[in-house]
């Protein structure tokens, strides 16, 4: 079965385990007026909450296509505490759209009341562990739905973090029984920037927990020092290297709903689903190959 015809089966239900694009606004006309043959969207839910064409553009897109929401704003990791007029403007998106897949990002933006424009890094602690579980815990009982918590992209670290990253996301998972986005591109920068290994970090994923993969371009700049640093800009096409982890991700997951992100620099939708049509047909082969092996 091809993408499109996935797309039409679920179209009211469950994202399929095939390639998918996140949709961005220049891309609305061209949806809703030449339906063109992907899988399904992803949106960040923060764009749909207010009025306007863009939720109009949205509602007549969910009529075709399975859509996830990708959220932005929950600040799980916050000390603060959950912001519930935030947390009930996402239920309103969720009850219009209703999504196949909702998902946030492991990280705090909300600080002193004033959320900040960034999605910023946790100490790895038992402390920050605690918040973020409750947290999810939280959304997830206020939501009446699972969610799933994307790991972040990072340039820095906390001296008295205690918690490996990739323990520390797997133990949210097991507490609260969330799902994990993984996001591919963000293994790959964050174990460049600081040393890691990239596969002990997606092995350290439990493969019954992971609901989807993100797939995205970044870029490299050096330092004043003369280091390198790699930066999560979603600007550019996935590089060779993302890839080849990419398919160390299906073996161990298996077929997954995977998306192609672009936020910087937004091409024409074409250059998002020649992205797409390679990640699926690394799906594809993975299939194959699990399929040869059960009748070995």
């Amino acid at each position: 079965m091809d993408a499109a015809s996935e797309a039409s089966q679920y179209a009211h239900g469950v994202i399929p385990a095939c390639a998918g694009v996140g949709l961005r606004f220049r891309h609305h006309h061209g949806v809703v007026e030449g339906h063109p043959p992907v899988a399904w969207f992803e949106v960040h839910t923060e764009n749909y909450m207010g009025g306007g064409s863009a939720p109009a553009c949205l509602d007549a897109i969910r009529q075709d296509y399975p859509v996830s929401l990708h959220g932005v704003g929950l600040s799980l990791g916050s000390a603060e505490g959950m912001d519930f007029q935030h947390l009930a403007r996402v239920r309103d998106v969720i009850r219009r759209v209703d999504p196949g897949l909702v998902s946030e990002h492991l990280s705090w933006s909300l600080s002193g009341g004033v959320y900040l424009a960034d999605l910023l890094p946790l100490p790895m602690t038992e402390e920050a562990l605690t918040i973020v579980c409750t947290h999810v815990d939280q959304v997830q009982t206020y939501l009446q739905r699972r969610i799933s918590l994307e790991n972040p992209s990072t340039y820095l670290r906390f001296r008295h973090s205690t918690i490996p990253e990739w323990e520390f996301l797997a133990e949210v998972a097991r507490r609260t029984g969330c799902g994990i986005l993984c996001d591919v591109n963000n293994i790959y920068v964050s174990a460049s920037n600081h040393g890691w290994n990239a596969l002990v970090y997606l092995n350290a994923m439990p493969p019954g927990s992971v609901t989807e993969v993100h797939l995205a371009g970044h870029c490299i700049r050096q330092l004043d020092q003369g280091q390198i640093i790699r930066i999560d800009d979603h600007g550019s096409r996935v590089a060779p290297p993302v890839w080849d982890l990419f398919g160390q991700a299906l073996k161990r997951f298996g077929p997954v709903p995977t998306l192609i992100e672009w936020d910087t620099d937004v091409p024409a939708l074409a250059v998002l689903m020649e992205e797409a049509a390679i990640a699926e047909a690394a799906i594809e082969r993975q299939r194959n190959d699990s399929l040869c092996a059960n009748t070995a």
